[in-house]
Formats: structure tokens, C-alpha cells, sequence
């Protein structure tokens, strides 16, 4: 690719450590502070076989992703895994089913966010108060992703740091005051199995937002499977651990605490202090989550401008901070709208099935991917057991979406159907050969 290629001028500044906690960051977001009365509800004690159900099916779709992302270091993270092996129609989809799954469940987490600083600052609950914070939000996060890869990625850095204090504060003191007695599990159908996991996955949702810069990803082939893998362990440590604690903690009552399981198993430790403490914690996360989505999905806004779907301004990198600034600020301004006329629940529909194909598609891109043996960004990390594990991967998604309802299916049809559509009429876009002479972005 000339130097006048997009991705040649952004900057590769992620190494391991930045991704890893870039994953972690979007993944321990805010689904912790509020699924393990989801899960009890529906698994009781035995809830912590949902979270190995699910870390075992994400492992094998992160293990596709890593495989895939060793061999693409394009911008565009999933989208660019899928237009690469599939071509401008299948990666367009995916670029429009990560969008889709981003902007709706980042605005509903920006609501989750305005929620939270309304119980510990009444005055922004609601009314122009809350949009304005909102807007604050947004447009703070807008200047600083901006201004540079850099500071994007060391606020987050320093963001999964401090979600990860609460957590393990309540896991390290409430292993201590447990009742055995309520850890005592009954053997759940293989149907209430999946029927909790296809809720919680949302928990283990997120790698992709955090791949989406790999275009600034420095040595990808070695990078990227190592931070996915590193984070997916982590997470599901924290998960379990914590699931465990709430369980032991609150027993059969943990189902009742709907809307603040962790906040009410701190207060029963801690008292009401405790019980701040996490609040303010799970505050932290939800914005952790937003401003790792920032970091994120404005880049496969970037991309798909890039490959002719949107218009090329958006495209268009900042001379000075090296960042695709337009994406940014169009990004933030659209999610800040939706998540100002928007309420939680309107916003959240259709997220998992979208999701759940989105990954699908981008298993299928990494079989495709191995077997063309595309080469980007040297030696490629190559998956143990060769196509087993995509299969296995498939197989497993497959499952989870058989899980959803018809009207989840519907409303997903009637979105791919009108992208679709625009596709067709559009009629403009055209597949460039970046993967064939990419020139790598430089380190800064």
C-alpha cells in the first residue's frame, strides 16, 4: 500500500499489556455488578456452571480471533477479519452488526451510567441535568481519544485498575463470611443451562470492541492472542469468584437483589459504607466500559469508510494526533443522542443475537483466513487442533442463539435486510487490496 493508505498512518502504540487491560476493561463492565442475581434466579447455587458454560464457549471463539487477528492487522478489528476472508458483502454485514451491537449497548450502558450518578448525586438523575452529563460524558471521552491512541489506551489502563479494587476487595473479605450451607447446588436440565447462558454471555461480551484498533496494535501475531487469552482468564476468575461470594454471602436471597446484587452483599459485610463503596465501584466500571468503547468502535467506523461503505471523510486521520478524528466525534455525538432520548431497555434489544451471529461470521473468517494462510503481520498464531476448534466454536453459537426467541430472529432480519438494502443501492463500494501491501503504521 502507498503511504497515502489510512491505516499506514495511525500510530501501533497497543503492545500486550495495554490490550490486555483494553479487554478486560470492556468485558468487566458493568453486566458483573448485576448478573449474579440474573444467574441465581435461574441456577441457584449451581450458577457457577453458566460461567464455565460460557467461558469455555468464548475461549474457543477468542481462540478464533486470535487466529484471525495474528493474520489481519487491519483497522476494523472483526469487521476487517471478515471483509478480508469473505469479501466487501459478507464484511460489510459484520461491520453492521458490530455497529449495531457497539452503539446500542454502549448508549444503554450510558444510561446504566446516568443511572448510577443519580442514586449517589440526585440532582443528575434526570431532566436536562442528566443529558447534560451525558453530553459531558461523551464529549470529554471524544477530546481525549482524539488527542492520541496514547491517552485513550492509558485511561483504560487506569480505569481497569481501579473497577478491579471493589471486586476483589468484596471477593477477599466475603470468602471469610460465607455459609457453606448456601453453596449446596442442585444438578440444573440442560435447558436451564442455556437459558442462563444466553443471558449470561453478556458478561464475557466485549473482545471485539477491544480489537477494533488493530490497525495500532504493535506485533499483532504475537500481541493479540496473548491479551485475549490473558483477559478471558482473568475475567472468568473474577467472575466465579465473585458469583461465589454473592452466593455464600446472600443465599437464596441473592435473586431478590436485582438491580444491585454486589451493592447489597457489600452491605450485609460492610454496612452501609460497604454498600457505597461498591456503588460507586460499579460506577467506575460502567464508565470504564464507555470509554473503552470509545477507544474502540470509532475505528470501525474508520474502517468501513476506508473500504468505500461510508463516506471517506470518515476515513480521514487528524495530520497532528494520528487518530481518526471525524469517526470519533460522529461516534460520540450519535451514542450520546441515542443515549439521551433512549431508556435501558429499549436500547438493549436485539444485542445478543446480533452479537452471537457477528461471531459466527467471524469463526467461519477464521477458518477461511487459515486455510488461505493470509500473512499481514509475520508468523501467525496457528489454533491447536486445527479446524476442531472452529467447529467446536460454531457448534456452540449455534446453541446459544437456538436459545432466543422468534422476535429476537425478527428484529435482527429486519436490521440485516435493511442494511442489506442500502448496500445494494448504494452501489458504490468496491473491495481495495490493502491486505496485499500493507505498509504497517509506525511505532510511537
Amino acid at each position: 500500500m502507498t503511504t497515502h493508505s489510512p491505516d499506514s498512518q495511525l500510530v501501533r502504540a497497543i503492545g500486550t499489556r495495554q490490550l490486555t487491560a483494553s479487554i478486560i476493561n470492556v468485558t468487566i463492565a458493568s453486566s458483573i455488578f448485576l448478573m449474579p442475581a440474573t444467574v441465581a434466579e435461574r441456577l441457584g447455587a449451581a450458577a457457577p456452571i453458566a460461567y464455565l458454560v460460557c467461558a469455555a464457549l468464548m475461549t474457543l471463539i477468542a481462540l478464533c480471533f486470535a487466529a484471525a487477528g495474528s493474520r489481519v492487522s487491519l483497522t476494523g478489528g472483526l469487521y476487517a477479519y471478515i471483509e478480508t476472508a469473505f469479501g466487501g458483502f459478507a464484511g460489510f454485514l459484520g461491520g453492521v452488526l458490530y455497529t449495531l451491537t457497539a452503539c446500542l449497548s454502549v448508549a444503554s450502558v450510558a444510561t446504566a451510567f446516568a443511572g448510577s450518578v443519580g442514586v449517589l448525586w440526585p440532582a443528575l438523575g434526570g431532566g436536562v441535568l442528566r443529558a447534560l452529563l451525558l453530553i459531558v460524558l461523551f464529549g470529554v471521552l471524544a477530546v481525549v481519544n482524539v488527542r492520541g491512541i496514547k491517552p485513550g489506551i492509558r485511561l483504560v489502563e487506569t480505569i481497569t485498575a481501579a473497577k478491579l479494587i471493589p471486586l476483589l476487595f468484596l471477593v477477599v473479605a466475603g470468602a471469610w463470611s460465607m455459609n457453606p450451607e448456601f453453596l449446596t447446588m442442585t444438578l440444573p436440565t440442560v435447558s436451564q443451562v442455556g437459558q442462563a447462558s444466553i443471558v449470561l454471555l453478556f458478561a464475557f461480551v466485549g473482545v471485539e470492541v477491544a480489537l477494533t484498533p488493530s490497525g495500532e496494535v504493535r506485533d499483532p501475531a504475537r500481541t493479540v492472542p496473548r491479551a485475549i487469552l490473558g483477559a478471558l482468564a482473568t475475567a472468568t476468575l473474577i467472575y466465579l469468584s465473585v458469583q461465589t461470594v454473592a452466593q455464600g454471602v446472600l443465599g437464596p436471597e441473592l435473586p431478590a437483589y436485582t438491580d444491585a446484587p454486589l451493592a447489597e452483599t457489600a452491605r450485609r459485610l460492610f454496612g452501609d459504607v460497604g454498600k457505597l463503596f461498591l456503588l460507586a465501584g460499579g460506577t467506575v466500571s460502567i464508565f470504564g466500559y464507555v470509554a473503552g468503547d470509545m477507544l474502540g468502535t470509532p475505528r470501525a467506523l474508520f474502517a468501513l469508510a476506508r473500504d468505500g461503505v461510508l463516506p471517506a471523510r470518515f476515513a480521514h486521520v487528524h495530520p497532528r494526533y494520528h487518530t481518526p478524528a471525524l469517526a470519533i466525534v460522529c461516534y460520540a455525538a450519535i451514542v450520546a443522542a441515542l443515549a439521551i432520548s433512549s431508556s435501558f431497555e429499549r436500547l438493549v434489544v436485539m444485542a445478543n443475537v446480533t452479537a452471537l451471529l457477528l461471531y459466527l461470521l467471524c469463526v467461519g473468517a477464521s477458518y477461511t483466513l487459515q486455510r488461505r494462510d493470509i500473512r499481514m503481520a509475520g508468523r501467525p498464531f496457528n489454533l491447536p487442533g486445527g479446524a476442531l476448534v472452529q467447529m467446536m466454536a460454531a457448534a456452540g453459537i449455534v446453541w446459544l442463539l437456538a436459545q432466543a426467541t422468534a422476535r429476537e430472529f425478527i428484529v435482527a432480519g429486519l436490521a440485516i435486510g435493511a442494511a442489506s438494502a442500502y448496500y445494494l443501492l448504494r452501489g458504490r463500494y468496491v473491495r481495495r487490496p490493502f491486505a496485499a501491501s500493507l505498509s504497517p503504521a509506525p511505532d510511537r
